[in-house]
């Protein structure tokens, strides 16, 4: 059985009816976790029925601190995209789409890029943890305007709001600088947008780390087995002060009681979990089997999204076709606008 995959086009008619989001995702991994579903992609599912929204597939932006072995790069789209339709993200509400097949978004980008100065760019503090993650001694002139090149991704599409976390709070800051000077400069082509900062936080690793984390050993995948699940959630950091079952132990912070108080829908469970941690009545093995239960729960209807779409490739590869396209013809408009705008349009070409 394959996913049906046929989208009717979002509405994205010249004068926007409803506010428009832009938001997306760098093609580096191959798989989603739930740190990444509590943080970001539940956020999304639920803004597309309120915003016009653009998932947009970050290609250009993964290059800006990766240029070897990119032959996995194809394959790690398409799963991404599987990820975005497995927890709900509808192609018939949203467009998701290719950074890459919108030529238009590099012509902008290099208009942005003569309004913004080299010391500007170097104040965006996320450049020195990328610097320091990937062991750059400098930057090259990609990564330094990586902040740029999101500023014409979200006003190609002239994005309202933009959905991030507080570490990409400064890119936005820029980007309203961007859309400030532009329309000062040129005329009011562009709106001024908002970063929509989610309220959650972040989900702790399995291991106790504040941060779930790909590369960190200690992330829950959505493709994770049912077995795979198991093992980790057994293999969950809890409270290190309690030695024995009899002992109380201490609930607030504790990463399986933080997953249980996302994750367990059934809420007098886990109040009384909670009672008896507290006073040491209820076992570490009996609280994480609980959690195994619900975990499980929910992710299975998001396995079973996800089998069904990756049984058809293709289907997948054409949301992704349909989505540029529909993308293209916003960024073909917003550039016409900017050429007028900034009279390069000598010819009326």
């Amino acid at each position: 059985m394959t996913a049906e995959v046929t989208t009717a086009a979002p509405s994205t008619s010249a004068k926007k009816t409803r506010k428009r989001i832009l938001t997306g995702d760098r093609p580096t991994a191959k798989s989603f976790h739930l740190g990444n579903y509590y943080g970001t992609l539940a956020n999304r599912v639920k803004l597309q029925d309120e915003y016009e929204s653009f998932f947009l597939i970050a290609d250009y932006h993964m290059l800006t601190t990766r240029v070897a072995d990119l032959e996995e790069i194809g394959q790690n789209i398409r799963e991404l995209v599987t990820d975005y339709l497995s927890v709900g993200i509808d192609p018939k509400k949203s467009t998701i789409y290719l950074q890459s097949l919108i030529p238009e978004v590099t012509e902008l980008f290099l208009y942005f890029a003569m309004l913004v100065t080299v010391p500007r760019a170097q104040r965006i503090p996320t450049l020195k943890d990328q610097m320091r993650d990937h062991n750059l001694a400098v930057p090259t002139y990609g990564l330094l305007g990586y902040p740029i090149l999101q500023a014409a991704d979200i006003l190609m599409v002239k994005g309202d709001l933009v959905p991030v976390g507080r570490d990409q709070e400064s890119h936005v800051e820029l980007t309203r600088e961007v859309a400030r000077r532009f329309n000062e400069l040129f005329g009011a082509v562009f709106p001024v947008p908002e970063a929509l900062i989610p309220e959650g936080g972040m989900l702790p690793g399995i291991d106790g780390a504040s941060k779930m984390g790909k590369s960190l050993g200690n992330a829950i995948f959505l493709t994770d087995d049912p077995k795979t699940v198991e093992k980790k959630i057994r293999s969950m950091y809890t409270d290190p002060n309690r030695i024995h079952p009899t002992d109380p132990g201490r609930v607030e912070g504790n990463p399986v009681f933080v997953y249980h108080d996302i994750f367990n829908p059934d809420r007098a469970e886990v109040e009384d979990l909670k009672r008896r941690y507290r006073e040491g009545q209820v076992r570490d093995v009996e609280v994480k089997e609980k959690l195994i239960v619900a975990v499980e729960e929910f992710l299975r209807p998001i396995r079973e999204r996800r089998a069904r779409y990756a049984a058809d490739p293709k289907g997948v590869d054409r949301i992704i076709e349909e989505g540029s396209e529909r993308a293209r013809a916003e960024a073909r408009k917003t550039l016409h606008e900017v050429r007028s705008a900034m009279h390069l349009d000598y010819f009326g070409l």
